[in-house]
């Protein structure tokens, strides 16, 4: 919760480039190479382009080129696991400021940014004509299966941080998914006050993994505290 609010005026986005530079001009310096114009749509870039083209470091790279692979990874995770719209394949640019200077990345408080677009895309699908859900899944999924042990798979006994990594090769099936539907929907109706894990990052076995750092007092008062959750123009 603690730090910048990841935000910015997104009205002429081309004009407000560091020095007034154009904004692919920018993108070219960034990443050293422009990608094909089917590969753009307005602000955005296929994320295939920058698979394809990110995918391998060399051994002997430099320091620069680390820089730019870093900056790759960086707008992947941000456009398709932590901020993803239901497209699932495209790469924003407004991200540009952000990565530009890496060791600023740190200073912003992206938790309380994820959360916000986490609660803005649940309150999205909740409309009638809305059939699919955005926004950081593995997140909500993974705070599912720590609240509500009925409904969490066999297995993945083994305590580790990031705590949502206990989860992590989970890979359910599409086998049955009909009747499995069904079943996690009785599940939710019989739920009882004492089927929910109302603490649990209380327990001995967590608080045995997690950072120290998350333990002190400070954040102990961040985590209690009132206060805006915001993402560009979603604020929560």
């Amino acid at each position: 919760m603690d730090g910048l609010p990841v935000s910015g005026c997104l009205t002429d986005f081309e004009k407000l480039m560091e020095e007034g530079k154009p904004v692919w001009e920018w993108f070219q310096e960034l990443f050293g190479k422009l990608p094909p114009q089917n590969k753009v749509k307005q602000y955005t870039v296929h994320f295939n382009w920058f698979h394809e083209r990110f995918r391998v470091l060399s051994d002997d790279a430099t320091e620069e080129t680390v820089c730019i692979y870093a900056r790759a990874y960086i707008m992947m995770l941000l456009s398709t696991q932590l901020f993803g719209d239901k497209s699932g394949n495209r790469i924003h640019i407004w991200w540009l400021p952000f990565v530009a200077r890496l060791d600023d990345m740190g200073s912003y408080s992206w938790g309380s940014a994820v959360l916000a677009w986490l609660y803005h895309c649940m309150c999205w699908v909740v409309n009638r004509n809305v059939t699919n859900l955005a926004g950081p899944l593995q997140l909500l999924q993974a705070w599912i299966f720590w609240q509500f042990p009925s409904l969490r798979p066999q297995g993945f006994d083994t305590y580790s941080f990031p705590l949502a990594s206990r989860w992590a090769t989970y890979l359910p099936t599409s086998d049955r998914k009909e009747e499995r539907v069904i079943q996690c929907r009785l599940a939710l109706d019989r739920l009882s006050d004492r089927d929910i894990v109302w603490e649990p990052y209380a327990s001995l076995n967590v608080m045995a993994v997690v950072h120290p750092e998350i333990l002190t007092e400070e954040h102990s008062w961040l985590r209690r505290a009132c206060t805006c959750l915001i993402y560009f123009t979603v604020i929560e």
